[in-house]
């Protein structure tokens, strides 16, 4: 009888230790890779349709998003309940083709209407779309669900792709809604049998790269409850900013003559027998009417896809990331959405990296962010340093903790340029006593780094300081007034922040030879909203940023300031020939460096 109870004693404790439930595991403020979450076999995957609260498609029916879940077994077999991570795009089921003609022509004068761009149509792939592993690999093993779901109008979503309109907030909202059980999931497209999220804690948390990254941000605009963190990784937080500089019409790098018709065409795998009516009705009017290529203003249209504007009832958590020398969505984004975070006391960090478009943060970071805001661990991460860079030399995984970006020991200090710029001026820091004119004339068949390398070149102007005898750390935004006359009633205005001499060998790092740039339309020196066209030969003042950077130039080297008209990898590209003179005494450079006009006079 002993020996028996024995052996039911053993079996109960071995049954008992069987169904010990699963949970997450953490250390040093960090969710742990869990055994028991890590067999993709036993992973839990469906799909689903939540309504919305819109109809961007005109069937008279409120849009439904596809949304597909991945977690794990536990929280179907042991009741377990689990934060979320959410990533939506448009990019799922497919992206149009390569076909000529689907940019806009660059090769004209500014304020010249051309014809509009072919427009490809998307083929979806499947029937089903293909969502990310990467971010399932990632977070299911420790301890979260994830979700997919693709943006109105592409894949099996429903309604139309609007590039950044309200719809793109809302559909990313009823999702969260749905995961935080105040609205309807259903199993269909179009049916009634309602799903709910049964598993889910109501704590959710968004990440994406590029659009992927801007859909967080459009949710967190919304205020929607429950949405307490997101990661943000190179978002696009304005398609003004995106397609447009400072009243100038300028592309994102790489892509030469798109503009926001273009991406809406390219992201368009929605179902098939819609698309007419969202063509119709988003991109040949909405759009076509408003988007005005012949100015490039800033209007209503562009306004209402700005995220800066939309801020007001934000409350996510926002760790920002992306890299100094991202030239398609370009550093300004993820800063102005930063900065403007801080002042509303929202929890803020970002994360700068040196290279081009993407990068994440290192996981370590973004685990220890999403630990402590989607599943309650108090690991400190909100009293960590704000700002994150990663220097020159170092690993991306490596970044160097900062009080804040800009770093605060950076000082504004202004140079002044002298003469000889078609060969090579001085950057000083004394101002011209008398007053110096030169002129450049544009021709968009010479690159921007022709024109860096050239020791003489009519078609630019440049000014550089003495080598450097200590290294220049700048931190902050750069920004340039320039006085100057056009030949033209419009021009292109392109400046260069360049460190020299020019690094053309086949190891050169991406931080080598350009520091940063910026772009105008002189005609808008007044305003944003109205340009004027610009009575040749008449001077003009006109104050602008550059982009962003945290950079070390290194002694030995020389920086430059380079002014020229067309850029041919950003702007139109006029008929060779405008004349754009500057007046060297009222044009100045602001540069925020470290140890300010002290360590500059170290280093002349």
């Amino acid at each position: 009888m002993k020996k028996l109870i024995l052996l039911l004693t053993i079996a109960l404790t071995i049954n008992s230790n069987a169904q010990e439930k699963a949970k997450p595991v953490f250390k040093n403020g960090e969710a742990q890779i869990v055994e028991a979450f890590s067999s993709p076999d036993k992973w839990l995957r469906h799909d689903l349709w939540v309504e919305t609260e819109f109809d961007t498609d005109g069937d008279g029916k409120l849009d439904r998003m596809h949304v597909a879940v991945t977690r794990p077994h536990q929280t179907e077999k042991q009741g377990l309940k689990l934060p979320v991570i959410y990533v939506s795009s448009p990019y799922f089921a497919g992206v149009a083709p390569e076909v000529d003609g689907a940019f806009w022509n660059v090769k004209h004068e500014l304020g010249e209407k051309t014809e509009r761009p072919v427009h490809p149509e998307v083929v979806r792939r499947g029937k089903r779309p293909i969502i990310s592993n990467s971010h399932i690999r990632k977070w299911v093993p420790r301890g979260y669900i994830v979700v997919h779901s693709s943006s109105p109008g592409t894949g099996l979503s429903q309604g139309a792709p609007t590039v950044g309109g309200d719809n793109e907030s809302l559909a990313p909202k009823a999702v969260i809604d749905w995961l935080c059980g105040r609205i309807k999931g259903y199993t269909t497209p179009y049916g009634n049998e309602t799903v709910t999220a049964f598993w889910s804690t109501g704590k959710v948390g968004m990440t994406g790269t590029s659009y992927n990254g801007t859909i967080p941000l459009a949710a967190a605009t919304t205020g929607v409850k429950g949405l307490e963190a997101i990661i943000p990784i190179a978002p696009n937080t304005s398609y003004y900013h995106y397609y447009r500089s400072n009243g100038l019409v300028r592309s994102p790098g790489g892509y030469l003559g798109e503009d926001i018709d273009v991406l809406y065409d390219f992201i368009h795998s929605g179902d098939e027998a819609k698309r007419p009516y969202n063509n119709k009705t988003v991109r040949d009017t909405e759009m076509l009417n408003n988007m005005d290529r012949v100015t490039g203003d800033y209007n209503d249209f562009w306004a209402g896809r700005d995220y800066l504007n939309d801020m007001k009832p934000m409350k996510a958590a926002l760790l920002m990331s992306h890299g100094f020398n991202d030239w398609n969505v370009m550093p300004e984004h993820s800063y102005r959405i930063y900065k403007r975070a801080k002042e509303m006391g929202i929890p803020a960090q970002i994360f700068y990296h040196q290279n081009g478009h993407g990068g994440p943060p290192p996981i370590k970071m973004m685990n220890r962010w999403f630990t402590r805001y989607l599943h309650g661990i108090k690991n400190d991460v909100e009293n960590d340093k704000r700002a994150w860079i990663v220097r020159e030399d170092d690993k991306r995984t490596e970044p160097t903790a900062y009080n804040e970006y800009p770093n605060p020991e950076a000082k504004e200090v202004v140079f002044h340029l002298g003469k000889d710029g078609s060969k090579t001026g001085k950057l000083k820091l004394k101002k011209n006593s008398k007053k110096i004119r030169e002129t450049l004339t544009d021709d968009y068949n010479f690159s921007g780094k022709q024109l860096a390398k050239a020791s003489e070149s009519k078609n630019r102007l440049l000014y550089v300081t003495p080598i450097l005898k200590e290294d220049i750390h700048i931190s902050g935004v750069p920004s340039i007034k320039v006085k100057i006359a056009s030949s033209k009633p419009a021009a292109n205005l392109s400046i260069w922040l360049v460190s020299l001499p020019w690094n053309d060998t086949n190891n050169a790092k991406i931080t080598d030879n350009i520091i940063t740039r910026g772009w105008a339309d002189i005609q808008n020196h007044k305003s944003l909203r109205k340009s004027n066209p610009l009575k040749p030969g008449k001077f003009y003042e006109m104050t602008f940023d550059l982009q962003p950077d945290d950079q070390i130039i290194k002694k030995g080297q020389q920086i430059g300031l380079m002014i020229f008209s067309s850029d041919s990898q950003f702007t139109l590209l006029p008929k060779p020939g405008t004349e754009l003179t500057v007046d060297l005494k009222d044009t100045k450079l602001t540069l925020p460096i470290i140890g300010g006009t002290k360590q500059i006079k170290k280093s002349y």
